[in-house]
C-alpha cells in the first residue's frame, strides 16, 4: 500500500509541474487573441485553446509505463487488464456479463476495489462489510510482483508461489532458468520474461506519439519556417526548389525521386570495435580506415539524424547545411556548406549496429562518414537550394562548471584530444578554456558532469585527471544609499566624491566617479546584452537569431531600437516610481531630469561593451578646471545608437570637436586616448577589485585632464625616452583608468553578488521540519508554502545560492527519505548584505563581535577568498592563529 502512495504522489507531481506549463500557455494564447483586432475574434477562435483540465499523464490513458531499470522490466495498466478481464471472463458463464478490459483499465488506477460477492468494480463505500480490502491496483499488480520478489530472493522463499505465477500467467519457456542457483538472475529471467521493458516502451510509443507523416505536418512550421524574402524576382529558381523541398519535408515523402533532407541532431562515440565486422552481403568490412581508427580502443563517431524527406543510400553524396546557411547567398556561404560521403548507414537496434543500404524518411539512422564535417549538429540535403533546420534550443544552459587538468603535465596533449572528443560527443556539454589558461567543462547537472569525467579518463583522454571544486560566478557591486536615492546620483554631479589617479609620466590626471544603477536597468541591462551587442557592436560573431533578425526591413529594426529605448526609460521610472512615496515630488521630477542627462551621456556599456555597467561622459559644464590641460571629452556613441541623442545634437557635438581639432593641437592627442579611457573601462569592469570578477550594475564618470610635457614639447629625442622610461602614453592613461574604477569602488562600501536559484519543492507533511532544516543550513530564503488541495503535500517556494545548491538534492532525499523532490531554475542575482572588510568599531558592536583580532570572517569575506585562493591571488589570513612556545626536552642517554 506504502508503494501505492508513493507511485500515486509520483505521477501528482508531475502532472502538477505540466499544467503549470499548460496554465502559462493557455493564459498566453488567450493574450495573443485578445491583442488581436476586435473584428478578427471569434468562437472559432477560442475553441483553438486548449483548456483541457484533464491530468496529461493517466495511466488509464496508456502514457504512464511503470518500469525497474535495475531488473530489466516494466508494464503498463493495459497488460495487467487484459489478464484481469480474461480471469474474470472465465469465472462468469454468464455471455451477458463479461467484462471489457478497458473497465477493468479504468478500475485499475484510483480509489477502485472489486467486491468478489457482487462481481463489481466499487468505490470505498462498496466494501464496508469486507476486511482487509486493498485497491485493484494493490491486489491484482503490485501483489503478484511482491510475491514473486519474495519467492525469488528470500532464502526460505515458497518456491510454489513462483510456480503458480508462472502459472497464472502463461509464462513458458523457464524451465532452465528455474533451475539457476543465482536468485538475482533467476528473478531477472522471469521478470523480463514476464514483463518485458522494450515492449512496454515501444507499445506506449506506437499508441501515444504521433507518426511521422502526421507530426511533421505540424512540426514543419518550427523545424523549417518560412523565409521572407524581400526581393521576390531574385533566383526564382532557387527558391522554387527550396519550397519543394520544404513541401516534401511536410508531407514526409518517401518516394526515391524526392529530395532528400535529413537533420543530425548529434554525434555520438563508438568503440570502433563494436561496429559490424561483415556488410550486407556478408563480406569482411575494414573499420579502421577512418580518422583516427588505429586500434581496438579507438572511438568513432557517427552522426544520429532522422530522414524527414525522401530516401538516403549508403555511399550517396550530399551537402552538409550548417545553422547559418543561405541558398539566396550561395557565393557567399562556401564556409557553411561541405560536400561529404555517406560511408555506411546503420539501424540502432539497442546497443547492436546493423547494417543497411537505405532508409526512407520518418526513420532515424547512425551515419558514418560525418565525423569530419559536422561538429554537433547539422542538416544533410541532397541540393543546395534547401533552408537549414532551425538550431536545436536546449530549456536549460549548462551550470555546472569545473576546472580540470591531468594529474601528470606530461599528459596535457591526451587531455586537450580527449575534450575535443568529449565535446563532439555529447552536444550539450561546454569545453572552454578561461582567461588563466584552465580547461573548464560545464555540465548540466552533477550526474552528467559524473559521467563527463568518467568518459574522459576512460574512453577520450585515458589519462588521470584532477577536478577542481564546483565554479561559481560572482558580481562586484557597491552598496546603495536606499534613504536617499537623489543624492546617490549626486555623487555624479559634484566634484569633491572622486578618486584621482595620475600616469606615471605626470600628464593625464584621471579622476573617477561611480553610482549604482537602478535594479530594473541592470537587469534590462543583462537580459539584453545579445541585442545590445548588435545595436553597439560589441560583440564580434552575430547568432542564428541575430542574423534572422537582420535579414528583415530597416524600419523593423528601428522599431526594435525604440522598443528597447522605451524599456530602459520605464526601467528608470519603474525605480523613481518606487521612492516617490518616500520622497517629495518635486526631488522625484529631478531624480528623472537627472537620469534624462545620464542616458544622453552613455559612452559604452561594460564588460564586453554589453555588459549591466555603463560608461558616462563627463559634464563639461560641471567639470573641474585644471591649469593647462584639456579635459577629454568622449564621445557619447551608445546614446546615438539607441536614439537618446537627436540628430541636430549630434551634428553639433561634431562641429565642436572637429573645430576643436583644427585650433588645438593637444586636442588631436586627447582624441587618440578615447580608445585608451574605453579599454581601462572595459579591464576594470570585467575584473572588480574584491576577487577579480565582473562588475554589476555600476556607472561611471571618467574625466582625464591631458597636459602638455613641459619643455619637451619640440624635443622628439627626449619625448622617446620618456616613452620608454615609462611606457606608451596610451597605455599608461588605460592603467590610470583602470586603477581610479577599482579604487573608486572600494571607497563606496562594496559588496559581493551571487546568483540565486527559485526553488520549489513538495514535500509530505511529516517531512517539513527535515526540509526547513535542509534549506537553514544552506542559507536559503523561503518565499511561501502552501499545500496542495486533494493530497497531502506542501509546496514550498524558496531562493537558493547557487553556491549552496551541490549536493543539495541528494542531501534533501537523504534527510526525507527519498519523500521531497526539489526543481531548481536560476532566478536573479542578488548582493550579500554584509561587509566582506567589517571590523567592528562602536562599543556595541565590540561587545557583540568582539575586538577586531578575534572577529570571524563572515560569509561574504569567506566566498571572496575562496575566489582568491582559486584565482592565485593573494589572501588576507592569519597562518598562525594560537601559537604557544615549544618546550624542548634534553634527551638523555
Amino acid at each position: 500500500m506504502e508503494a501505492f502512495i508513493r507511485l500515486q504522489r509520483i505521477v501528482h507531481e508531475v502532472n502538477g509541474i505540466m499544467s503549470t506549463y499548460k496554465s502559462q500557455k493557455y493564459l498566453s494564447d488567450v493574450d495573443s487573441l485578445l491583442a488581436a483586432p476586435s473584428g478578427d475574434l471569434t468562437d472559432d477562435n477560442f475553441e483553438l485553446i486548449e483548456d483541457d483540465e484533464e491530468d496529461t499523464f493517466q495511466p488509464q490513458k496508456g502514457n504512464v509505463a511503470f518500469v525497474c531499470a535495475f531488473d530489466g522490466w516494466g508494464f503498463r495498466t493495459s497488460k495487467f487488464a487484459e489478464f484481469c478481464a480474461d480471469k474474470l471472463n472465465s469465472k462468469n458463464p454468464n455471455p451477458l456479463h463479461k467484462v471489457n478490459p478497458a473497465t477493468v483499465n479504468k478500475a485499475l488506477w484510483g480509489p477502485r476495489y472489486y467486491n468478489p460477492k457482487t462481481m463489481m468494480f466499487v468505490g470505498k463505500k462498496g466494501i464496508a462489510g469486507i476486511s482487509n480490502a486493498q485497491p485493484l491496483f494493490v491486489q491484482w499488480v503490485l501483489e503478484p510482483i511482491w510475491q514473486l520478489y519474495k519467492a525469488c530472493l528470500e532464502p526460505d522463499g515458497d518456491i510454489a508461489i513462483l510456480q503458480k505465477v508462472i502459472r497464472n500467467f502463461g509464462l513458458k519457456g523457464l524451465e532452465h532458468e528455474l533451475k539457476n542457483k543465482d536468485p538475482k538472475s533467476k528473478l531477472q529471467a522471469v521478470m523480463c520474461h514476464w514483463l518485458p521493458l522494450s515492449d512496454a516502451i515501444l507499445s506506449m510509443v506506437v499508441n501515444c506519439m504521433p507518426d511521422p507523416i502526421q507530426a511533421q505536418s505540424f512540426r514543419v512550421s518550427r523545424l523549417l519556417p518560412k523565409r521572407e524574402v524581400l526581393d521576390e524576382g531574385m533566383k526564382s529558381e532557387v527558391l522554387a526548389e527550396a519550397e519543394a523541398a520544404r513541401k516534401s519535408v511536410e508531407a514526409c515523402d518517401s518516394r526515391p525521386e524526392a529530395p532528400c533532407v535529413a537533420f543530425v541532431s548529434k554525434m555520438f562515440a563508438v568503440p570502433v570495435k563494436m561496429l559490424p565486422q561483415r556488410g550486407l552481403h556478408g563480406e569482411i568490412i575494414n573499420n579502421f580506415t577512418e580518422d583516427g581508427g588505429n586500434g581496438d580502443s579507438d572511438e568513432c563517431f557517427l552522426a544520429f539524424a532522422r530522414i524527414f524527406s525522401g530516401v538516403l543510400y549508403a555511399g550517396q553524396k550530399v551537402y552538409v547545411l550548417s545553422a547559418l546557411y543561405d541558398p539566396l547567398k550561395e557565393e557567399n556561404m562556401q564556409k557553411h556548406v561541405q560536400e561529404a560521403e555517406l560511408h555506411s548507414l546503420y539501424l540502432m537496434m539497442g546497443q547492436g549496429l546493423k547494417p543497411v543500404a537505405f532508409v526512407k524518411a520518418g526513420n532515424v539512422v547512425a551515419i558514418r562518414g560525418l565525423g569530419q564535417h559536422i561538429l554537433k549538429s547539422a542538416t544533410l540535403s541532397s541540393t543546395k537550394s534547401c533552408w537549414p533546420f532551425s538550431s536545436m534550443v536546449f530549456q536549460v544552459s549548462p551550470t555546472l562548471k569545473v576546472a580540470i587538468e591531468p594529474s601528470d603535465p606530461a599528459d596535457i596533449g591526451a587531455l586537450m584530444k580527449g575534450l575535443r572528443l568529449l565535446n563532439r560527443a555529447d552536444p550539450f556539454v561546454e569545453v572552454t578554456v578561461s582567461g588563466r589558461g584552465e580547461h573548464v567543462l560545464a555540465a548540466a547537472g552533477e550526474v552528467h558532469l559524473e559521467r563527463c569525467i568518467k568518459d574522459l579518463k576512460e574512453r577520450f583522454a585515458k589519462v588521470s585527471l584532477e577536478v577542481s571544486p564546483p565554479l561559481v560566478s560572482f558580481r562586484e557591486t557597491i552598496e546603495c544609499e536606499e534613504s536617499d536615492p537623489l543624492e546617490n546620483l549626486r555623487l555624479l554631479t559634484g566634484t569633491t566624491d572622486f578618486v584621482e589617479k595620475t600616469t606615471a609620466n605626470g600628464r593625464c590626471v584621471v579622476r573617477v566617479q561611480v553610482m549604482k544603477l537602478p535594479t530594473a536597468l541592470t537587469k534590462l541591462l543583462d537580459e539584453s546584452s545579445e541585442f545590445l551587442g548588435d545595436i553597439v557592436g560589441g560583440k564580434m560573431g552575430k547568432t542564428y537569431n541575430s542574423l534572422e533578425a537582420h535579414k528583415a526591413s530597416i524600419t523593423e529594426d528601428d522599431n526594435t531600437i525604440e522598443s528597447l529605448k522605451k524599456r530602459i526609460i520605464a526601467a528608470v521610472e519603474k525605480d523613481s516610481l518606487y521612492w516617490s512615496s518616500q520622497i517629495d515630488k518635486d526631488l522625484v521630477e529631478k531624480y528623472k531630469v537627472l537620469w534624462q542627462n545620464f542616458l544622453k551621456r552613455i559612452w559604452a556599456f561594460g564588460p564586453r561593451q554589453v555588459g549591466p555597467n555603463i560608461l558616462l561622459t563627463p559634464d563639461i559644464k560641471k567639470a573641474a578646471n585644471v591649469d593647462s590641460s584639456v579635459l577629454l571629452r568622449g564621445s557619447p556613441y551608445v546614446s546615438q545608437r539607441l536614439g537618446f541623442l537627436d540628430v541636430e545634437e549630434s551634428q553639433r557635438i561634431r562641429k565642436y570637436e572637429a573645430s576643436m581639432a583644427t585650433t588645438n593641437g593637444l586636442y588631436q592627442e586627447v582624441e587618440t586616448l578615447e580608445s585608451s579611457v574605453m579599454s581601462g573601462f572595459q579591464l576594470a569592469s570585467a575584473a572588480g577589485p574584491l576577487c577579480d570578477e565582473p562588475m554589476w550594475g555600476l556607472a561611471f564618470v571618467v574625466e582625464a585632464y591631458v597636459s602638455a610635457s613641459t619643455g619637451q614639447i619640440n624635443d622628439s629625442s627626449n619625448s622617446q625616452q620618456q616613452a620608454e622610461q615609462y611606457g606608451m602614453f596610451s597605455g599608461q592613461v588605460m592603467t590610470a583608468v583602470k586603477d581610479a574604477c577599482k579604487a573608486a569602488v572600494l571607497q563606496k562600501k562594496p559588496r559581493l553578488v551571487e546568483g540565486m536559484y527559485f526553488c520549489e519543492l513538495n514535500t509530505p507533511t511529516e517531512y517539513l521540519g527535515a526540509m526547513y532544516a535542509v534549506l537553514a543550513r544552506r542559507r536559503a530564503r523561503v518565499l511561501k508554502e502552501e499545500m496542495q488541495e486533494g493530497s497531502p503535500l506542501f509546496t514550498v517556494h524558496a531562493y537558493l545560492p547557487v553556491t549552496e545548491s551541490f549536493g543539495f538534492a541528494d542531501e534533501l532525499r537523504r534527510w526525507t527519505s527519498g519523500a521531497s523532490s526539489a526543481l531548481l531554475v536560476l532566478s536573479h542575482w542578488e548582493a550579500l548584505p554584509e561587509d566582506p572588510f567589517f571590523v567592528p568599531k562602536t562599543e556595541e558592536e565590540k561587545e557583540e563581535f568582539g575586538d577586531g583580532a578575534s572577529v570571524l570572517p563572515n560569509t561574504a569575506r569567506k566566498l571572496i577568498d575562496g575566489v582568491r585562493r582559486r584565482k592565485g591571488l593573494p589572501v588576507e589570513e592569519k597562518v598562525v592563529q594560537h601559537a604557544t612556545k615549544q618546550r624542548t626536552l634534553a634527551r638523555k642517554v
